[in-house]
């Protein structure tokens, strides 16, 4: 078995428990890469995140942040989150249980029974472009935010006009990321057993309101009256845009695949009080 541990970079926490993994794995005859970072600062050889696809498991350790930083480069490998941070919606294991459920889950993977759910990620379109999948959100907004970075948008789903306005921008979001940037905008909680996308346009003018609409629906964002725009996808920017253009957002064909024990959404939301 390949076990990938990526820790969040800077946190001397995450790297301690992280050379606490690797130790305990390899004395199971596992074995592990762990990025570059994190290796610098064990002072271990390193792998970059982007290889961590040929892993059997990958070990997130750290915020949702660091989640998704690991979902970018493991691809289709499933990942365990450890939470180191204040809500872990993606990290549902503690740091004092991370020993003990990362070799119950070594153990499970030789059985052939680890158990493995998927969660739908994004993917934006622009012309024959397509971007890399989202964990969290796709947003299509002007080159800052504000009153002098506003952008012109009309909003389609599936080919139907839902609303055109002045706004910052478009942001498209996965029922995982309405916890994240969409919850900030005001826009609707969605339970992830709910299978959905949302549709929250940011600080709008005469918009309307937050849209929840299925699941393999696609949302056209057409963008003009400025000279710039950008697409983000989880706090990164993607692409630049040359206005006047259009984005089209929808389902990714390949989902983010999470291992271990789930998190209780309910207890994760009363830590955002």
């Amino acid at each position: 078995m390949y076990v990938g541990l990526v820790a969040q970079k800077g946190n001397s926490r995450a790297a301690f428990l992280a050379a606490e993994l690797r130790q305990q794995l390899r004395t199971e005859g596992v074995s592990v890469a762990v990025d570059t970072a994190t290796a610098e600062a064990l002072d271990l050889d390193g792998t970059p995140v982007e290889a961590f696809d040929a892993c059997d498991l990958v070990v997130s350790i750290g915020g949702d942040g660091t989640f998704l930083y690991a979902a970018r480069g493991a691809d289709g490998t499933p990942i365990l989150g450890v939470n180191l941070g204040e809500v872990g919606f993606l990290n549902a294991v503690g740091p004092d249980e991370a020993v003990e459920v990362v070799l119950d889950e070594v153990a499970a993977f030789y059985a052939g029974e680890m158990s493995v759910r998927e969660t739908p990620r994004l993917a934006a379109r622009v012309d024959d472009w397509t971007a890399p999948p989202t964990t969290n959100e796709v947003v299509v907004q002007g080159p800052i935010r504000g009153p002098s970075g506003g952008v012109d948008c009309d909003v389609l789903v599936d080919g139907s006009r839902y609303s055109s306005s002045r706004a910052d921008g478009v942001l498209v979001a996965t029922p995982t990321g309405s916890t994240a940037y969409n919850l900030s905008e005001a826009g609707p909680l969605v339970h992830p057993g709910v299978d959905a996308l949302v549709i929250n346009e940011m600080c709008a003018n005469e918009g309307m309101p937050p849209l929840v609409v299925g699941p393999e629906s696609e949302v056209t964002i057409r963008v003009s009256g400025t000279d710039r725009a950008v697409v983000v996808g989880d706090g990164r920017v993607l692409r630049e845009l040359d206005p006047p253009t259009e984005v089209r957002v929808g389902r990714a064909d390949a989902p983010v695949r999470v291992a271990g024990p789930t998190s209780d959404f309910f207890e994760a939301l009363g830590k955002l009080e």
